[in-house]
């Protein structure tokens, strides 16, 4: 029996996995976002601990025999987040997310300072990126940088909470701007250039390796065995690959998640960051990945439920499908940058629009318009990438209509 957990951006799942790939129990644990100014994206960690303890405690009060037979836990999450810890390994403030975009000017000072930035990260400086994060605070809570002596990404500090253990690995270090990909080593070049050492980083291991141990105290707690291996796991996207078997190079999927991914995996480290492509080490050994995001996908539906009085994001999808070819070509524009946009534009400050828009137009119409530009944007990523090798597959909560998986098919152009 296996433990997974992925710390999401709007929840923390665990899920216990039989030996023969059987899903024996799930759990989940809403989280929220705080925006205290614009730009600004963040949680402090003591929500997630606290989500991670009430998903144990449902599993072990529906699965309690199950959790019991669990010899090893997967950890996995979202990207790029900043966990400042002091000396003592406390929280000096609430982590930095993924989706916060603050830190624009700090990248064009980490690019300046480390003009071959792009040649060691496989990645151009980006606010969603956690070294320029880094920066930001140096600059901005100068008092609270000089008493940070560890940096961790989400998922890690959820490894330190466990084990006692400051350990990250490949796939989701490589989302950090310190990450020498190609040699899957810290950089001790970019890690300068953000007033860090080795010494504030935690240690590496390949995604595959064990990690650390539970600590007895928690497994007691919770009602595992004494000695359970961590994994050392991966972000979220490659994760999700390495669940679907996507390893071989060409494999690939597309995420309707929050965000919006296309994901592929290669056998060789293959930058691009001239349009904003990713370039991430995979979370197997001897493997690499390219990957465009788009900050609003999913997300840019849920904003349009709220926004124009739908009753759920299936209510929205289901007033969209309604259109037909006439309607369709009529309807207003929609350009899904409600939070800024990486692939292909990295432009932080770009914002959304719905153009177009009439009197004739009422709310299906501008259900059809969201799902249209989130697609689009999508398109945009893959245009990026080196073409897929045969069918993507199609994951994340926008996955659940079979309507919307048809569209984003013929908007790519690919089979999913």
């Amino acid at each position: 029996m296996y433990l997974g957990l992925d710390l999401g951006t709007s929840e923390l799942k665990a899920l216990l996995l039989a030996d023969d790939h059987r899903i024996v129990g799930v759990a989940r644990a809403a989280l929220t976002v705080s925006r205290p100014q614009p730009l600004w994206s963040e949680q402090p960690p003591a929500q997630w601990w606290a989500a991670l303890e009430d998903v144990m405690q449902q599993l072990r009060a529906r699965h309690a025999g199950a959790l019991g037979a669990v010899r090893a836990i997967g950890l996995s999450g979202q990207m790029h987040g900043a966990v400042l810890l002091d000396e003592h390994d406390e929280v000096l403030r609430p982590a930095i997310l993924w989706n916060d975009g603050r830190s624009a000017a700090q990248c064009e000072t980490l690019a300046t300072a480390v003009p071959q930035l792009a040649e060691i990260t496989g990645n151009l400086a980006m606010p969603g990126f956690t070294a320029p994060k880094l920066l930001w605070v140096r600059q901005h809570e100068p008092d609270l940088f000089a008493r940070t002596r560890r940096v961790l990404l989400p998922k890690d500090w959820l490894r330190l909470m466990l084990s006692g253990e400051a350990v990250s690995e490949m796939s989701d270090a490589s989302g950090t701007l310190w990450l020498d990909v190609a040699r899957r080593d810290w950089s001790d070049e970019l890690l300068a250039a953000t007033g860090l050492t080795r010494a504030n980083m935690p240690r590496l291991v390949e995604g595959s390796a064990v990690a650390a141990w539970m600590k007895t105290e928690l497994a007691a707690r919770w009602g595992l065995r004494p000695h359970v291996a961590i994994a050392g796991g991966a972000g979220d996207n490659a994760a999700s690959a390495i669940g679907m078997g996507l390893v071989a190079p060409g494999q690939g999927f597309v995420s309707l998640g929050t965000s919006g991914v296309i994901f592929l995996s290669g056998a060789a480290f293959a930058p691009n960051p001239s349009r904003a492509v990713h370039a991430f080490c995979h979370a197997l050994p001897g493997r690499w990945h390219q990957m465009s995001v788009m900050l609003s996908a999913a997300s840019a539906v849920s904003w349009a439920v709220r926004a124009f009085g739908f009753a759920d994001e299936a209510a929205l999808l289901a007033a969209a499908a309604t259109l037909g070819p006439d309607a369709r070509a009529q309807a207003p524009l929609f350009l899904p940058y409600l939070s800024g946009e990486r692939s292909p534009h990295n432009d932080a400050q770009a914002q959304g629009a719905l153009s177009g828009l009439t009197q004739a137009h009422g709310p299906a119409d501008v259900a059809w318009a969201v799902v249209e530009g989130v697609s689009f944007g999508l398109r945009d990523g893959l245009d990026t990438l080196a073409r897929p090798v045969g069918d993507l597959a199609l994951v994340g909560g926008g996955a659940r209509s079979l309507w919307w998986a048809q569209l984003l098919a013929d908007v790519l152009e690919v089979p999913l």
